[in-house]
Protein backbone atom coordinates (compact mmCIF):
# COMPACT_ATOMS: atom_id res chain seq x y z
CA UNK A 1 0.00 0.00 0.00
CA UNK A 2 1.42 3.72 0.72
CA UNK A 3 4.09 4.36 2.26
CA UNK A 4 2.47 6.17 5.72
CA UNK A 5 0.39 3.03 6.33
CA UNK A 6 3.60 1.00 5.57
CA UNK A 7 5.98 3.03 7.92
CA UNK A 8 3.40 3.07 10.41
CA UNK A 9 3.06 -0.77 10.25
CA UNK A 10 6.98 -1.23 10.33
CA UNK A 11 7.60 0.69 13.34
CA UNK A 12 4.32 -1.11 15.23
CA UNK A 13 5.64 -4.64 14.62
CA UNK A 14 9.10 -3.56 15.29
CA UNK A 15 8.33 -2.26 18.94
CA UNK A 16 6.20 -5.41 19.20
CA UNK A 17 8.99 -7.52 18.39
CA UNK A 18 10.89 -5.69 21.07
CA UNK A 19 8.56 -6.16 24.03
CA UNK A 20 6.68 -8.72 22.95
CA UNK A 21 3.62 -7.45 23.96
CA UNK A 22 1.20 -8.34 21.50
CA UNK A 23 -0.04 -11.47 19.05
CA UNK A 24 0.70 -11.02 15.32
CA UNK A 25 -2.76 -10.87 14.18
CA UNK A 26 -3.81 -8.92 16.92
CA UNK A 27 -6.22 -6.07 16.52
CA UNK A 28 -4.18 -4.02 19.02
CA UNK A 29 -1.12 -3.58 16.40
CA UNK A 30 -3.99 -2.44 13.93
CA UNK A 31 -5.24 0.00 16.41
CA UNK A 32 -1.09 1.17 17.10
CA UNK A 33 -0.18 1.07 13.71
CA UNK A 34 -3.55 3.20 12.71
CA UNK A 35 -2.34 6.01 15.73
CA UNK A 36 0.97 5.81 13.67
CA UNK A 37 -0.48 6.90 10.26
CA UNK A 38 -2.70 9.33 12.09
CA UNK A 39 0.43 11.42 13.00
CA UNK A 40 1.71 11.04 9.61
CA UNK A 41 -0.98 11.91 7.63
CA UNK A 42 -3.23 13.36 9.32
CA UNK A 43 -6.07 10.64 9.69
CA UNK A 44 -6.59 7.23 10.54
CA UNK A 45 -6.94 5.28 7.65
CA UNK A 46 -7.34 1.47 8.96
CA UNK A 47 -7.83 -0.43 6.02
CA UNK A 48 -4.34 0.36 4.65
CA UNK A 49 -2.50 -0.01 7.86
CA UNK A 50 -4.57 -3.50 8.20
CA UNK A 51 -3.18 -4.52 4.51
CA UNK A 52 0.58 -3.79 5.61
CA UNK A 53 0.31 -5.27 8.86
CA UNK A 54 -1.46 -8.62 7.77
CA UNK A 55 -0.95 -8.75 3.89
CA UNK A 56 -3.10 -10.44 1.64
CA UNK A 57 -6.43 -8.69 0.63
CA UNK A 58 -8.57 -6.84 3.36
CA UNK A 59 -11.25 -5.60 4.51
CA UNK A 60 -11.82 -3.38 7.61
CA UNK A 61 -15.10 -2.96 9.40
CA UNK A 62 -15.11 0.08 10.33
CA UNK A 63 -18.12 0.15 12.84
CA UNK A 64 -16.42 -2.32 14.87
CA UNK A 65 -12.65 -0.62 15.09
CA UNK A 66 -14.55 2.64 15.98
CA UNK A 67 -13.85 4.59 13.30
CA UNK A 68 -17.66 6.19 12.85
CA UNK A 69 -18.08 6.23 16.87
CA UNK A 70 -14.70 6.75 19.27
CA UNK A 71 -14.00 4.00 21.63
CA UNK A 72 -10.65 3.76 23.77
CA UNK A 73 -8.72 0.79 22.80
CA UNK A 74 -9.59 -1.37 25.87
CA UNK A 75 -13.53 -0.52 25.17
CA UNK A 76 -13.65 -2.31 21.85
CA UNK A 77 -10.57 -4.68 21.23
CA UNK A 78 -10.60 -6.95 24.56
CA UNK A 79 -12.33 -10.02 24.14
CA UNK A 80 -13.65 -8.83 21.00
CA UNK A 81 -13.66 -11.20 17.35
CA UNK A 82 -11.25 -9.74 14.36
CA UNK A 83 -12.70 -6.46 12.88
CA UNK A 84 -11.46 -7.41 9.40
CA UNK A 85 -11.19 -10.35 7.10
CA UNK A 86 -8.20 -11.62 5.15
CA UNK A 87 -8.22 -13.35 1.75
CA UNK A 88 -5.14 -14.58 0.28
CA UNK A 89 -4.01 -13.25 -2.87
CA UNK A 90 -4.49 -15.20 -6.00
CA UNK A 91 -1.27 -16.94 -7.00
CA UNK A 92 -1.11 -15.97 -10.12
CA UNK A 93 -1.49 -12.22 -9.66
CA UNK A 94 1.45 -10.31 -10.26
CA UNK A 95 2.06 -6.11 -9.64
CA UNK A 96 3.54 -3.77 -12.00
CA UNK A 97 4.32 -0.62 -10.20
CA UNK A 98 5.56 2.62 -11.50
CA UNK A 99 7.02 5.04 -9.36
CA UNK A 100 7.32 8.58 -11.46
CA UNK A 101 10.52 10.78 -10.60
CA UNK A 102 8.83 13.78 -9.72
CA UNK A 103 8.73 16.02 -6.50
CA UNK A 104 5.78 14.98 -3.73
CA UNK A 105 4.76 17.36 -1.47
CA UNK A 106 5.41 17.01 2.40
CA UNK A 107 2.88 14.93 4.10
CA UNK A 108 1.87 14.06 0.78
CA UNK A 109 -1.28 11.45 1.84
CA UNK A 110 -2.73 13.80 3.38
CA UNK A 111 -2.66 16.62 0.40
CA UNK A 112 -3.75 13.33 -1.49
CA UNK A 113 -6.93 13.33 0.78
CA UNK A 114 -7.70 16.69 1.45
CA UNK A 115 -7.90 16.38 -2.87
CA UNK A 116 -11.73 14.16 -2.13
CA UNK A 117 -15.08 15.40 -2.87
CA UNK A 118 -16.53 16.73 0.40
CA UNK A 119 -19.63 15.29 -1.64
CA UNK A 120 -20.14 12.67 -4.22
CA UNK A 121 -23.10 12.04 -6.46
CA UNK A 122 -25.58 9.32 -5.54
CA UNK A 123 -24.74 7.29 -9.00
CA UNK A 124 -20.77 7.46 -8.17
CA UNK A 125 -21.26 6.31 -4.66
CA UNK A 126 -23.69 2.80 -5.72
CA UNK A 127 -21.40 2.16 -8.33
CA UNK A 128 -18.13 2.33 -6.20
CA UNK A 129 -20.53 0.28 -3.12
CA UNK A 130 -21.57 -2.06 -5.92
CA UNK A 131 -17.68 -2.70 -6.93
CA UNK A 132 -16.49 -3.02 -3.16
CA UNK A 133 -19.55 -5.70 -2.72
CA UNK A 134 -18.46 -7.86 -5.94
CA UNK A 135 -14.89 -7.43 -5.03
CA UNK A 136 -15.41 -9.10 -2.05
CA UNK A 137 -17.54 -12.05 -3.00
CA UNK A 138 -15.36 -12.86 -5.75
CA UNK A 139 -12.35 -13.25 -3.57
CA UNK A 140 -14.33 -15.34 -0.96
CA UNK A 141 -15.18 -17.46 -4.16
CA UNK A 142 -11.74 -17.68 -5.21
CA UNK A 143 -12.84 -16.76 -8.44
CA UNK A 144 -9.54 -16.10 -10.30
CA UNK A 145 -9.11 -13.03 -11.90
CA UNK A 146 -12.47 -11.91 -11.47
CA UNK A 147 -12.19 -9.91 -8.24
CA UNK A 148 -10.02 -7.56 -10.77
CA UNK A 149 -13.17 -6.62 -13.62
CA UNK A 150 -14.49 -5.22 -10.36
CA UNK A 151 -11.36 -3.09 -9.94
CA UNK A 152 -13.38 0.63 -10.44
CA UNK A 153 -13.16 4.00 -9.05
CA UNK A 154 -16.12 6.76 -9.92
CA UNK A 155 -14.73 8.86 -6.60
CA UNK A 156 -11.01 8.95 -5.44
CA UNK A 157 -9.02 8.21 -8.62
CA UNK A 158 -10.65 11.05 -10.87
CA UNK A 159 -10.27 13.65 -7.68
CA UNK A 160 -6.30 12.16 -6.98
CA UNK A 161 -5.23 11.84 -11.12
CA UNK A 162 -4.73 15.17 -11.60
CA UNK A 163 -1.39 15.05 -9.04
CA UNK A 164 -0.12 12.49 -11.47
CA UNK A 165 1.39 13.43 -15.21
CA UNK A 166 0.29 11.31 -18.01
CA UNK A 167 -2.06 9.44 -15.62
CA UNK A 168 -4.43 8.71 -18.18
CA UNK A 169 -1.90 7.76 -20.63
CA UNK A 170 -0.25 5.45 -18.45
CA UNK A 171 -3.28 3.36 -17.61
CA UNK A 172 -4.45 3.01 -21.20
CA UNK A 173 -1.14 1.53 -22.29
CA UNK A 174 -0.84 -0.78 -19.16
CA UNK A 175 -4.59 -1.74 -20.09
CA UNK A 176 -3.86 -2.06 -23.83
CA UNK A 177 -0.60 -4.18 -22.84
CA UNK A 178 -2.26 -6.91 -21.24
CA UNK A 179 -2.66 -5.77 -17.32
CA UNK A 180 -6.20 -6.80 -16.07
CA UNK A 181 -6.17 -3.61 -13.97
CA UNK A 182 -4.49 -0.38 -13.52
CA UNK A 183 -4.96 2.84 -10.68
CA UNK A 184 -3.35 4.36 -8.17
CA UNK A 185 -0.94 2.77 -5.50
CA UNK A 186 -1.77 4.10 -2.12
CA UNK A 187 -1.92 8.05 -1.84
CA UNK A 188 0.34 8.27 -5.41
CA UNK A 189 2.22 9.34 -7.25
CA UNK A 190 2.84 5.75 -8.06
CA UNK A 191 0.83 3.58 -10.37
CA UNK A 192 0.03 0.18 -10.03
CA UNK A 193 -1.06 -2.93 -12.44
CA UNK A 194 -2.23 -5.80 -12.02
CA UNK A 195 -1.29 -9.01 -14.40
CA UNK A 196 -1.63 -12.64 -14.90
CA UNK A 197 0.66 -15.28 -15.22
CA UNK A 198 0.14 -15.12 -18.93
CA UNK A 199 0.87 -11.74 -19.72
CA UNK A 200 4.48 -10.55 -20.37
CA UNK A 201 4.96 -8.23 -17.24
CA UNK A 202 8.03 -6.49 -18.54
CA UNK A 203 6.14 -5.52 -21.64
CA UNK A 204 3.61 -4.32 -18.81
CA UNK A 205 5.99 -1.87 -17.11
CA UNK A 206 7.84 -0.42 -20.54
CA UNK A 207 4.00 0.19 -21.89
CA UNK A 208 3.77 2.34 -18.26
CA UNK A 209 6.74 3.80 -18.87
CA UNK A 210 5.78 5.20 -22.16
CA UNK A 211 2.84 6.73 -20.86
CA UNK A 212 4.68 8.58 -18.25
CA UNK A 213 7.13 9.72 -21.27
CA UNK A 214 4.31 11.35 -22.92
CA UNK A 215 4.04 13.56 -20.03
CA UNK A 216 7.86 13.89 -20.32
CA UNK A 217 8.25 12.41 -16.95
CA UNK A 218 10.68 9.69 -15.93
CA UNK A 219 9.78 6.42 -13.45
CA UNK A 220 10.99 3.68 -12.30
CA UNK A 221 8.96 0.37 -12.93
CA UNK A 222 9.07 -2.32 -10.08
CA UNK A 223 7.93 -6.20 -10.71
CA UNK A 224 6.24 -7.46 -7.65
CA UNK A 225 3.70 -10.10 -6.06
CA UNK A 226 1.16 -9.39 -3.53
CA UNK A 227 2.65 -9.58 0.11
CA UNK A 228 1.86 -11.98 2.52
CA UNK A 229 2.72 -9.81 5.26
CA UNK A 230 5.55 -8.16 6.85
CA UNK A 231 8.74 -10.40 7.76
CA UNK A 232 10.52 -9.79 11.26
CA UNK A 233 14.84 -9.48 9.61
CA UNK A 234 17.38 -10.35 12.70
CA UNK A 235 20.76 -9.06 12.60
CA UNK A 236 23.38 -11.63 13.85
Amino acid sequence: MGSSAASAAACTIAINELFNKFDDMSTELLYYAGSGEKASAGTVHYDNVAASLFGGFVVVDGLKLGIIKKFRADDYLVGKSLPFWKFPPPKWVSCVVAVPKIKVPKQKTKVSRGLLPKNVKFSDAITNMASAACMVASMSQEADDEFLHYLEDQIVEPARKKMIPGFDKVKENALKAGAAACTISGAGPSMIAFVSDGVNKKKVGDAMKKGFKSAKTDCDIVICKPSKGPKIIRRK
